[in-house]
């Protein structure tokens, strides 16, 4: 099912693109939902997702709400985001979907031991059958998101990839999250601007602290939008 509007996968690329953050937030959750139980919005808990997700589920005659909400839980997320995982549910009153990652065997401890083929493995399960996908994806992140379009066709996975915040910058998602008294994770008040495991993250700007000390910007997740 391609979008009915994918022409707004063209937006600019620019700062000074005139590309209405809210709008191009609307419209793009307003194509994905109509894949409705094929679609499918990856929840780490972020910001990015307390957006998505508050927005979603307004959609027009709760179209949003047929929309899966699934979570990839590697057995070593922050306290933190484990409470924010229960206040997203008692917030939203959504059913997360959980695709267990964990190793009870070798725990993750580290970017050598985790992430590309145990979080890889657990997207795979979660996108199974899927036509959308849904993601937190923001230009402003950092090079290897900064050409993110709207909607893109993933051809390894055959299916749209919905990118409804790409044009959002973090003052933009505060500015939504204080309007609407929106649940967060409080981590982000530490000075963690990305969140991931408790093993490798580290308060940094970006996603400079997601394997504090290494080079790694990515997990595998994405891989394919850098440009």
């Amino acid at each position: 099912m391609p979008p009915l509007n994918s022409h707004i996968a063209d937006a600019p690329a620019t700062a000074g693109s005139q590309v209405d953050p809210a709008l191009s937030l609307t419209h793009t959750l307003r194509e994905a939902a109509r894949h409705g139980e094929r679609a499918v919005l990856l929840c780490s808990f972020q910001k990015e997702e307390s957006v998505l997700l508050d927005e979603l589920l307004q959609l027009d005659q709760g179209t949003g709400g047929t929309v899966r909400v699934v979570t990839i839980d590697t057995g070593v997320l922050f306290p933190e985001t484990l409470a924010t995982w229960r206040a997203f549910e008692e917030r939203f009153g959504v059913k997360i979907e959980v695709q267990d990652a964990s190793s009870s065997g070798a725990p993750w401890s580290g970017p050598e031991h985790c992430c590309s083929t145990a979080k890889v493995a657990a997207l795979e399960a979660s996108l199974d059958g899927a036509e959308g996908w849904i993601t937190g994806i923001r230009r402003e992140q950092g090079p290897t998101r900064a050409n993110a379009e709207l909607i893109e066709r993933d051809e390894k996975r055959g299916l749209w990839k919905y990118n409804p915040l790409a044009h959002w910058t973090d003052k933009d998602l505060w500015r939504r999250i204080h309007e609407r008294g929106l649940p967060y994770n409080p981590l982000h008040d530490q000075g963690y601007e990305s969140i991931g495991c408790a093993p490798c993250t580290k308060p940094g700007a970006g996603r400079e602290g997601r394997w504090a000390g290494t080079e790694k910007t990515e997990c595998g997740l994405h891989v394919e939008i850098v440009s």
